[in-house]
């Protein structure tokens, strides 16, 4: 609606109208994140060139596109980071392009030591392929401004098909990434296409895979095994690329594990009367539990070794019966 109003084609924008049309208000869905044990059988049941697009959205937490426009200069083995510049793409018409990430913003991503020896690895196994695309826009351009902000650029890709060329995000889901899950069993077939080669006629299977299970699921791993290992959110933002930590905390509050906790433990401690002693902070609730004490049956029996069965039971006022049922 604004491009449309910086065009004039329209008057004004009817979103930014007090009593005019409201958008819908976004379902809330929490991100979904996968155990190890999926992750492990996904990347095995691809091929071996493309086992380090799982590596890379499991290790860095990029986004599909920025995983295909990753180049090996972007790879800092000195520095431990990785450099995000760019993403690639395409257009309605399936034109690929090149464009910084999501947020028109470059960023870096520390390298874990085992995701840069396997990064090594690839390298000399698929050595990688100069690709030449326009910048920003595939359109042919117009004026001599559009011609310097379009002008192509050269990547030597690490992840390209096994005819060398740049990946197309629609054939590697479907005959890479649906057939993985397949195999790992997560997705089954939901009918089978024809396909024609030449003389042959071919019937593969078609799947219909949700989209909580495509490759950005990869990028949520990251940011639940990031925050369950109590990663700080500004640093996770800032590595992720979103505009600010917030948007973080909106898509992955649910993976920060006892949230809540050490700030009661602290505030625990502040109220602590010093006469009585200090509660251990293995437990939250360990404040709220007091010794029970032992009659005297309980003492003589348990002093003399008898086996015994020791059942609870909640009274009517809130405290704790005990039955004692010897063996």
């Amino acid at each position: 609606m604004a491009d449309a109003v910086d065009d004039q084609r329209l008057l004004r924008n009817p979103m930014k109208m007090k009593n005019s049309v409201k958008p819908p208000r976004a379902i809330d869905s929490k991100a979904k994140a996968w155990s190890r044990e999926v992750v492990d059988a996904v990347r095995a049941k691809l091929q071996d060139r493309y086992q380090i697009a799982v590596d890379l959205g499991i290790g860095l937490g990029l986004r599909q596109g920025e995983a295909f426009g990753l180049a090996e200069e972007d790879f800092d083995f000195a520095a431990g980071v990785v450099h995000v510049r760019r993403q690639l793409r395409w257009d309605i018409k399936g034109r690929p392009y090149f464009s910084l990430p999501k947020g028109r913003k470059i960023r870096e991503v520390p390298l874990p030591t085992n995701l840069a020896l396997r990064a090594r690895a690839h390298f000399r196994r698929f050595p990688s392929t100069s690709c030449t695309l326009p910048w920003r826009n595939p359109e042919a351009p117009t004026t001599a401004l559009e011609e310097r902000q379009r002008k192509p650029i050269t990547v030597d890709l690490i992840l390209t098909s096994s005819h060398g060329n740049r990946i197309y995000y629609r054939t590697w889901n479907d005959r890479s990434w649906k057939r993985a899950l397949a195999a790992a069993g997560l997705i089954t077939p939901v009918g089978e296409k024809v396909r024609h080669d030449g003389n042959r006629i071919r019937r593969v299977p078609r799947y219909a895979a949700p989209r909580e299970d495509m490759f950005h699921v990869l990028r949520h791993t990251y940011a639940s095994v990031q925050l369950k290992a109590g990663e700080s959110i500004v640093s996770l933002s800032k590595w992720l690329g979103h505009s600010t930590p917030k948007v973080t905390l909106d898509h992955y509050a649910h993976f920060m594990p006892g949230a809540g906790q050490r700030g009661g433990a602290a505030m625990d401690a502040w109220l602590q009367d010093p006469s009585r002693p200090k509660v251990p902070e293995k437990s939250l609730l360990s404040w709220r539990t007091t010794p029970l004490p032992s009659n005297v049956q309980v003492k003589r029996l348990a002093g003399q070794g008898a086996d015994m069965s020791v059942k609870y039971k909640e009274t009517a006022r809130g405290g704790l019966a005990v039955n004692i049922i010897e063996c």
